[in-house]
């Protein structure tokens, strides 16, 4: 027998969270989320999100065995920001059975229409920041820590419960080059001089915490026209700065200044952490953060996560300031590769960044969205 059941309470969330871990355990591609982490992403008392959100989970059983999970909120400050009345649903994960999928999927549709919401898309985040899109291009392409692995089935349920296409991210896959790019080099030159642009880099992290409240204030100025995206509160912005600045390598951490020594842009770029998540699975202990400590100080990977610059000074050169910078220390770490976080296929701007070098799109994903007025 198949039953849904609402999760209630913090040990049954770490059951919710656990199980993509377990479902997707025997394959080589999907990188393990880190379970305290999603934990404390989800809960109500710990991600300031849900000062302006809220939302339910579920979990699917058949003969009492777990084969599947959903979430399911609503974000009010983006539905007032984008003039929506939107249902986000997320983490939704199962094994290939159809009445599986329905159940889930019926049971959020439910709760959304019940909270008077018109449309459910996703799967996404409570903020842009958080893991979304359904694969749809790339099965067998090592993921990423910072999104979603699924198999190629989910598309097909999604399409067969009446889900198109809203927009896809696509993903590059970088040849890294062993020597400076002397197009990069001579642009860097030109604006250092032209617009008096400073490139700062780092030693040690407790200098680049003065910088990180910024960064993220930037964050929220340079991606608020894009899709899904909403301003990262003070209280959010506490939260990442606690959660990404702990355990960064300093020397991929870049920021630029105008000539005032006014904050205009910056690169977030880490060795990658896949193959370290995976030999952990999911875990920090007993060796797990030993992984990852290794993969910091050396890994053949290059995961660019955020390059932001201020939209005033889009187009001076101040990008190139970072690419070259961001290659440069890739040149020196010895890294082959590097791989993009999702970007977004309308924002030609970021994409054209990497036109001057050997790549290849090498996943894709997708939000998907129903009209269930």
């Amino acid at each position: 027998m198949l039953e849904i059941k609402q999760v209630t309470n913090n040990k049954q969330l770490k059951t919710f969270v656990s199980y993509v871990n377990k479902l997707y355990k025997d394959n080589q591609y999907f990188v393990p989320d880190l379970v305290v982490d999603e934990v404390n992403t989800l809960r109500k008392d710990k991600n300031p999100a849900y000062d302006f959100s809220e939302g339910v989970f579920y979990l699917a059983y058949l003969d009492k065995k777990i084969v599947g999970r959903i979430g399911v909120f609503v974000n009010h400050k983006s539905n007032d920001k984008w003039k929506q009345k939107h249902a986000r649903f997320t983490h939704f994960d199962f094994i290939d059975n159809y009445e599986v999928s329905k159940a889930l999927m019926d049971t959020v549709i439910k709760w959304a229409k019940d909270n008077n919401l018109d449309t459910i898309h996703g799967p996404l985040g409570l903020t842009d920041l958080d893991h979304q899109g359904v694969l749809v291009e790339g099965f067998e392409e090592l993921d990423m820590f910072i999104t979603i692995y699924n198999s190629p089935y989910y598309k097909d349920h999604l399409e067969k419960l009446g889900f198109v296409k809203e927009i896809d991210w696509v993903e590059y896959q970088i040849v890294m080059p062993t020597e400076p790019v002397e197009k990069y080099t001579r642009i860097s030159k030109i604006v250092e001089k032209k617009y008096g642009y400073k490139l700062i880099e780092f030693k040690r992290k407790k200098d680049i915490l003065p910088w990180a409240h910024k960064v993220f204030e930037l964050y929220n100025e340079a991606y608020e026209p894009l899709f899904g995206t909403t301003e990262l509160s003070v209280k959010q912005i506490d939260m990442y700065v606690d959660a990404f600045f702990g355990f960064i390598n300093p020397d991929f951490i870049k920021i630029v200044l105008d000539k005032d020594d006014k904050l205009i842009g910056f690169g977030i770029t880490m060795p990658s952490l896949s193959k370290a998540m995976q030999k952990g699975k999911g875990r920090l202990f007993p060796f797990g953060f030993l992984h990852l400590l290794r993969s910091i100080k050396k890994s053949d990977t290059l995961d660019l996560y955020l390059v932001a610059v201020l939209p005033e000074v889009q187009g001076t050169g101040a990008t190139a300031l970072l690419i070259n910078s961001i290659m440069n220390t890739a040149i020196k770490y010895g890294m082959a590769i590097g791989e993009t976080g999702p970007e977004l296929e309308t924002n030609q701007l970021v994409r054209t960044m990497w036109k001057y070098f050997d790549t290849k799109i090498h996943r894709r994903r997708r939000i998907y969205t129903k009209t269930i007025s």
